[in-house]
């Protein structure tokens, strides 16, 4: 077993955010998590990269429960579980491969961090990924010269940076446009494809899920109401995963990603970008 979530729960005062919440994951897999707004789907994300305790409940990666742990192996376990932000989370007045190094903080020294010194290494190494995110020519440029979405892919390069075994993403395209909103997901499918790490996305569009993840969790008030493929995914367990009747809408979850073959749509992106 690969990741295992049992009976985990995050109250705030009588609130249950997340309300026994179990599943598990065998192998490296794309899972989607979705619901409305307050269905607890970014408080689960947060408990699982321990920005968040829980208030109960065991989340097991390779057999390690990591809601126990502390110290130096919680650090330890935040760095191999990478968390991407709706709101990219960069520093706008840093250039952006700067911004990209930020991902091993943890692992420098506070005076090399106050001086902004790198070895050559770390800094060919944020040159590489971002290159092979499509945005290489990008790194001497401050952060908030940047369009969304190639800030949100500087956001993928850092976490990418860690070399984590699970990269968590909270609603990673919530801000930005459908065209940009298919690259960063076509950006996320293929560091799953390629390198067989676990990524885990909140999502607010049912057509993404289904196209992008191989497994999809539906919360509801902070419970699992739905877990399976997205071909189960229907509009009738939309409705339940929504708390909707029958007039419910899918178009009404969010804008939908254009539905173009991957590498035209990255091609036609880049140039727009």
């Amino acid at each position: 077993m690969l990741l295992q979530a049992d009976s985990v729960t995050r109250l705030f005062g009588a609130k249950a955010a997340v309300d026994r919440v179990t599943f598990t994951l065998d192998r490296p897999a794309f899972l989607g998590i979705i619901g409305r707004s307050g269905a607890g789907k970014s408080t689960l994300l947060r408990v699982m990269n321990r920005m968040t305790d829980a208030t109960s409940g065991r989340i097991l990666f390779d057999g390690t429960d990591v809601l126990a742990l502390t110290g130096p192996a919680r650090r330890a376990w935040q760095s191999q579980c990478a968390l991407i932000f709706q709101q990219f989370n960069l520093v706008p007045r840093l250039d952006v491969a700067s911004n990209v190094l930020h991902g091993i903080l943890n692992r420098r020294s506070t005076l090399a961090t106050m001086f902004n010194i790198w070895p050559e290494g770390d800094i060919l190494r944020a040159l590489s990924i971002l290159d092979r995110l499509g945005i290489a020519e990008q790194a001497p440029k401050r952060a908030e010269a940047l369009s969304g979405g190639q800030q949100q892919r500087v956001a993928i390069a850092r976490a990418l940076m860690q070399d984590p075994k699970v990269i968590l993403a909270d609603e990673p395209i919530a801000s930005l446009d459908p065209m940009n909103a298919q690259i960063v997901m076509d950006t996320l499918r293929r560091i799953h494809d390629e390198d067989g790490r676990t990524v885990i996305a909140n999502l607010h569009t049912l057509d993404t899920a289904r196209r992008y993840c191989d497994r999809v969790i539906g919360m509801r008030d902070g419970r699992v109401v739905f877990d399976g493929t997205p071909d189960q995914l229907t509009t009738g367990a939309a409705r339940d995963i929504y708390g909707a009747d029958a007039s419910f809408s899918e178009s009404a979850t969010s804008t939908s990603i254009n539905a173009l073959p991957p590498d035209t749509a990255y091609a036609e992106a880049m140039v727009r970008a």
